[in-house]
């Protein structure tokens, strides 16, 4: 194999990519939270002040809470797990463990996709090596990632799974990105699109829908096509909506909006794995996964990140179009028996919380028009959803004697 560079024709040797051992159907959990100004709602950087403060009693940092390419955000990492009610508790326990640094400051954390109003040209940049190349090479569209995700992996025991299963779960997308959406806000600006942060990422070069892959060898030319030509150092700079992730052996969807309560965390993570898991064993029964169109897979992430849950989207290779919430219904009572064999029933009839209540992109808008545009009302609505969950206990009935 040759490439032509400036003239030049110079031979590229491909070095294959080690996919770690991985137990099947494992699940890990990220979660980026913003910190805001309790009184403000504004975005406040003391992401390294709060990192510091979680030091270990010999300086190390904290295993599994991170920061991010703002020093606005601060980022959960759980460990691996059977379960995602296990994955879940352990961010919640970490969010807890960042309250205790932040109440007394006054600064709360929150989750969405955007910022209600948040400026980009007041955001700090974490100061890394990898964040000022980022930075210096994408310009204004690079300092405007002011948005937050949830990522969620998925353990495959067989690297030739992994192109097959994430060729399968872009169909998957806009249920993803309808039930996460949570951006509609950008700048103080209601963008008139559910998650306009699946739109502002996609801008960065390495971002946005994978390309459409035969196999892993495939994966590991494209890898060296863009570490040769300087593009990326390494596999973890392709930050493609769903990617493989070789370091951990696993799927890693990354297509959803920041979501601001566990429920909701816990009902999209059981959703992914219980995806994941039916793929795979799809392909032990020897049958193909399905697959659709990559312009249908992109004309499906536009509408689910404009229309949100009120988008219609297509179904199937054959054009089929329905509702992207009677197709998460549907799913649900799909994917029940695999959800119960894999512990995570629960969690999994949790996307019921989200169909019935909305989903933040329109509980924001709501509570925006309750509080004539108020801006910092939606954060303060944020903060309080983090806090108390989508469903807040109910007070203690009365005894009547």
């Amino acid at each position: 194999m040759t490439r032509s560079t400036k003239g030049t024709t110079v031979g590229i040797e491909r070095v294959g990519i080690e996919f770690a051992r991985s137990e099947r159907s494992t699940v890990g959990i990220e979660w980026e939270l913003a910190l805001v100004d309790r009184a403000s709602g504004d975005l406040v950087s003391i992401a390294d002040e709060v990192l510091d403060a979680l030091r270990g009693p010999d300086g190390s940092p904290h295993p599994h809470i991170t920061g991010e390419l703002l020093l606005n955000t601060v980022e959960l990492v759980s460990g691996v797990h059977h379960t995602v009610a296990g994955a879940v508790g352990d961010v919640a326990g970490q969010v807890a463990e960042v309250r205790a640094i932040t109440d007394p400051l006054g600064v709360d954390p929150i989750c969405s996709g955007s910022h209600p109003f948040g400026q980009w040209f007041d955001q700090q940049v974490t100061d890394k090596k990898r964040y000022h190349k980022l930075i210096d090479r994408t310009q204004w569209w690079g300092r405007n990632m002011m948005i937050w995700g949830i990522h969620v992996h998925v353990g495959i025991e067989d690297r030739d799974k992994v192109i097959p299963i994430l060729n399968g779960l872009l169909s998957f997308v806009p249920h993803l990105q309808a039930l996460s959406a949570s951006s509609p806000f950008w700048a103080g600006v209601n963008t008139g699109y559910a998650s306009n942060r699946a739109q502002m990422f996609q801008q960065l070069p390495t971002a946005g829908l994978p390309w459409r892959l035969e196999d892993w060898a495939a994966w590991e030319e494209y890898v060296n096509d863009l570490t040769v030509t300087g593009i990326i150092e390494d596999a973890s700079e392709v930050r493609w909506d769903i990617r493989p992730s070789p370091r951990w052996g696993t799927i890693e969807v990354r297509a959803c909006d920041g979501v601001s309560t566990v429920e909701e965390l816990g009902a999209i993570a059981a959703f992914i794995q219980c995806v994941v898991e039916w793929m795979s064993t799809e392909i032990d029964e020897g049958r193909p996964v399905p697959t659709m169109q990559p312009w249908f897979v992109r004309e499906n992430k536009w509408r689910a990140a404009r229309y949100g849950l009120a988008a219609e989207i297509i179904v199937n290779s054959t054009g089929t179009e329905r509702m992207v919430t009677d197709e998460v219904r549907r799913l649900v009572e799909v994917l029940s028996p695999t959800a119960e064999r894999l512990g995570c029933l629960t969690e999994l009839l949790q996307l019921n919380l989200i169909l019935d209540h909305g989903a933040s992109y329109q509980r924001q808008l709501a509570v925006a028009a309750t509080h004539n545009g108020d801006l910092p009302a939606v954060v303060a609505a944020l903060s309080r959803e983090l806090r108390e969950g989508l469903l807040p206990p109910a007070p203690p009935s009365r005894t009547v004697t």
